[in-house]
């Protein structure tokens, strides 16, 4: 008897402590919700103000970099702004108010750099198949990946091809490769080496956008391996101890690229095969590797001098240009937020030149910004103005009809044009939102160690 009073004692003492504790499960648990819902708290941590980075709008100005009160939360990486220690942020949102683009704005959500970019495979296969994207246009701009990614486009694009035993057909080419930047130049190499016929076409110079680079360093964060010539092993180099290299490669590997060739449009026909068609003709091909860069296709003035090297379409890493001469030509938003950034940048001393009396379309938030860089003496504006000869020295303007002759050392031209994205949705490429941060963070960390070997 008195065995199983005290195992029934037992049992309940057990049974009211399992229930006391069941409770306290639930009352937390619904305390749990009720903050979840308060605090908007998901599975991925607490949301918080942070930034999100357009990278398809981001001129690489170092203004959000300079302004952040945290230190080293982003960084200019490849010439766009990147979050590189998003955990250090606490949602100051100065970065925000510092960009002069409107290229950054604060979520709640997790720190993120994203932009529409085309919809790729793991072999940088777009949705068209047989059509790669490497470089710039699929990521980051760093040399080493468009370098890397030709290469392996090539690779990919050898092996299919010895798969299905090709039979060789006259005017159709194995690639055809749209771009001489170092995504195009190393695919070419590539097609060289791996017995490949192939067609490049370039609608400028070789060199591509590197070729419009400033006269600054260009830092590689590791060794670059490059077809017919081995690993390049040289970190850091001038832009024009590159071209220089490419040169020598062109010559030695006897590269051939159509320089001045615009692709107009491309078309996968029934057969499989591709049409390209350029300013100059048309190609067939097996494959296309697209290595063309986010500058896309501008316009440009037609004056005297407009084929010197300074003259740019595009605006890359803002803040590699200081104490300099600068002219921006245009009224839109794209040369507005050019010469702001530019006027930035230490030593600067920015002419804008508008052939209109007034700005009539752009958005409000540069319309209040403008008149903070104008009155500082960093940036005059130019109405009523248009470039008429460009020198290595200065550029002779007519302003309101008289002739004024300015010193300048860098000119962009903001004159419209056709965007990248918008070819590509022409010629049947899907895009979609990308998002960049792991790619600028991984490469933020290589810049360190590189720095400290």
């Amino acid at each position: 008897m008195n065995n199983t009073l005290i195992y029934v004692a037992f049992a309940a003492i057990l049974a009211y402590s399992v229930l006391s504790h069941m409770r306290r499960v639930k009352k937390k648990e619904a305390a749990a919700l009720a903050a979840a819902e308060r605090g908007k708290l998901f599975s991925d941590g607490p949301r918080a103000p942070h930034p999100h980075i357009d990278a398809s709008h981001c001129i690489g100005c170092g203004a959000c970099v300079d302004v952040c009160p945290e230190g080293d939360v982003l960084a200019v990486i490849g010439g766009r702004a990147a979050i590189v220690n998003g955990h250090k942020c606490i949602g100051h949102g100065l970065c925000a108010d510092a960009c002069p683009v409107g290229a950054i704005t604060i979520v709640m959500a997790n720190p993120s750099v994203g932009a529409d970019m085309p919809r790729l495979t793991p072999a940088y296969e777009t949705t068209v198949p047989s059509m790669f994207v490497v470089g710039e246009l699929g990521g980051l701009a760093l040399i080493k990946n468009a370098v890397n990614q030709g290469r392996d486009c090539v690779d990919t694009i050898a092996s299919r091809l010895a798969k299905t035993g090709r039979r060789p057909s006259p005017g159709v080419h194995d690639v055809c490769i749209v771009g001489a930047g170092p995504g195009g130049i190393s695919a070419s190499l590539r097609a060289i080496e791996r017995k490949l016929s192939y067609v490049t076409v370039e609608q400028d110079e070789l060199g591509g956008t590197v070729a419009k680079y400033p006269r600054q360093k260009l830092v590689m964060t590791s060794p670059v391996e490059f077809p017919l010539h081995g690993k390049f092993k040289k970190l850091q180099i001038s832009k024009e101890e590159l071209l220089k290299f490419w040169t020598q490669l062109h010559r030695q590997a006897g590269l051939k690229v159509n320089t001045n060739e615009k692709v107009e449009n491309i078309q996968r026909e029934p057969d499989g095969l591709f049409t390209v068609e350029t300013s100059k003709g048309r190609h067939r091909a097996r494959a296309v590797i697209l290595a063309l860069g986010r500058r896309g296709t501008p316009r440009k003035l037609g004056v005297k001098g407009e084929e010197l090297s300074k003259v740019m379409y595009s605006l890359i890493e803002a803040d590699a240009y200081t104490g300099a001469n600068i002219l921006v030509v245009g009224g839109g938003d794209s040369a507005v937020e050019a010469a702001m950034g530019l006027a930035h940048q230490k030593g600067n001393r920015v002419t804008l030149s508008y052939r209109k009396e007034a700005f009539a379309r752009i958005k409000d938030r540069n319309a209040r910004r403008l008149p903070e860089y104008t009155k500082s003496g960093k940036l005059q504006v130019m109405f009523n103005s248009q470039p008429v000869e460009i020198g290595e020295k200065s550029v002779r303007l007519e302003v309101a009809g008289e002739n004024r002759v300015i010193p300048n050392d860098y000119m962009w031209v903001f004159a419209g044009g056709t965007p990248p994205n918008e070819f590509l949705q022409k010629i049947g490429v899907q895009l979609g939102p990308k998002d960049l941060t792991a790619e600028a963070g991984a490469e933020a960390k290589a810049k360190v160690a590189a720095a400290a070997r």
